[in-house]
């Protein structure tokens, strides 16, 4: 390569290194200001509570009773059975107990013994009384009686007195004895004690029964009066507040799916069970065609009212963050956290407790996106 050629190469990089490019121009328009968000608001509304909700019951009977012997003795005979309805005083279960006859042949002899006591007893006394009243005539005359003498048959009279208030008390006793043994074989008929209907039935003719066994034995028979039922509904404690007896409640049953029956408010139980957090209300059901079964399960449609109107929000306008419900409030074009707490459902509105008031307006779909603070501007 001749001198000249490396010269000319050695000029034309050392132009093009050092020669740079033109700067980039920037087109894009300046980004304009953000302005408020427009969000659809909807206002708080205050009304009464009037709602329906399903709840829970069970039909107990009205009145239930185990029957159980109240003398010990063997089955003689028992008139019912499973089914069977009664009227109240009609014999169930015959006893036998050929003891209680002996004890009602003794207490009988014992009275005749006591009465034969008194008999004597008073004869005794009146004819020391008789002795008596001859002495005092006698003393009325002095030096016939001595005064010793009539000092000791006053003292008679008064000991066969006493001797004839014995005999007639033991007279009453033997007396209360044979009643007692009397009543106790009456106790050998059992007979209901109300209108009913027997719902189990655990003995049979020979069977050794007696009172011994307590409430833990097995009864006889079980009597249970049908035409009339309660309605226990266990009412959480946040819809107590206007329970009002005599009012009407519509309730269903499994058995007869489709139809709708009427019960009415009769009892309150005014105590909340701490364990489940409800109070028991009892409603009187009228059972005289016997439809219902007692220990059915039932639907009922509980009405809840409040002695006060409420807040209600849409169900959409209430939030809920980690340990946070809040809905979303609207004031002077910036948003805001109310922390709220819920209650009742009607339709699609929620009732809503917290620092809001009628005609607040607040975010139609609540959401931890609007911020607080954030200026807003609202789409009714």
């Amino acid at each position: 390569m001749t001198k000249t050629s490396l010269a000319v190469i050695l000029t034309f990089a050392t132009v093009a290194c050092g020669k740079s490019a033109p700067p980039a121009q920037n087109n894009a328009p300046a980004a304009a200001p953000a302005g408020p968000v427009t969000i659809d608001a909807v206002r708080v509304v205050e009304q009464p509570v009037n709602v329906t909700l399903s709840m829970p019951g069970e039909l107990d009977p009205y009145e239930i009773v185990a029957v159980y012997p109240r003398v010990a003795g063997f089955v003689k005979s028992i008139a019912v059975d499973r089914g069977s309805r009664v009227r109240t005083g009609d014999v169930l279960v015959v006893l036998e107990a050929p003891e209680l006859a002996a004890q009602r042949a003794e207490a009988q002899s014992k009275l005749q013994a006591a009465n034969a006591q008194v008999v004597a007893t008073r004869a005794r006394a009146d004819a020391e009384a008789g002795t008596y009243d001859k002495l005092k005539s006698a003393s009325a005359t002095p030096g016939v009686v001595a005064g010793n003498d009539l000092v000791v048959a006053q003292k008679n009279v008064e000991a066969n007195r006493s001797q004839v208030v014995a005999a007639e008390q033991n007279v009453e006793a033997a007396r209360q004895a044979l009643k007692s043994v009397s009543e106790m074989e009456a106790y050998l008929k059992v007979a209901a004690p109300f209108d009913g209907v027997v719902t189990e039935r655990n003995v049979h003719p020979g069977a050794l029964v007696g009172p011994t066994g307590g409430p833990q034995a097995e009864p006889m028979l079980r009597l249970m009066k049908n035409d009339r039922l309660r309605l226990v509904v266990p009412v959480p404690e946040a819809y107590i507040a206007d329970v009002r007896r005599g009012a009407s409640v519509k309730f269903t049953v499994p058995a007869y799916p489709g139809q709708t029956f009427t019960a009415a408010i009769a009892r309150v139980a005014q105590s909340v069970d701490v364990k489940t957090r409800t109070m028991a209300v009892e409603l009187d059901v009228a059972n005289r065609d016997g439809r219902l079964a007692a220990g059915t399960f039932c639907q009922v449609q509980w009405p809840v009212h409040r002695t006060a109107p409420s807040l209600f929000v849409p169900s959409a306008s209430v939030a809920s963050t980690t340990g946070r419900t809040f809905v979303v409030r609207i004031r002077n074009g910036k948003t805001e956290w109310v922390d709220v707490k819920t209650g009742l459902t009607s339709g699609s509105l929620v009732e809503v407790f917290g620092e809001l008031r009628p005609g607040d307006n607040v975010a139609a779909r609540g959401t931890d996106e609007l911020r607080p603070g954030l200026d807003v501007r609202l789409k009714q």
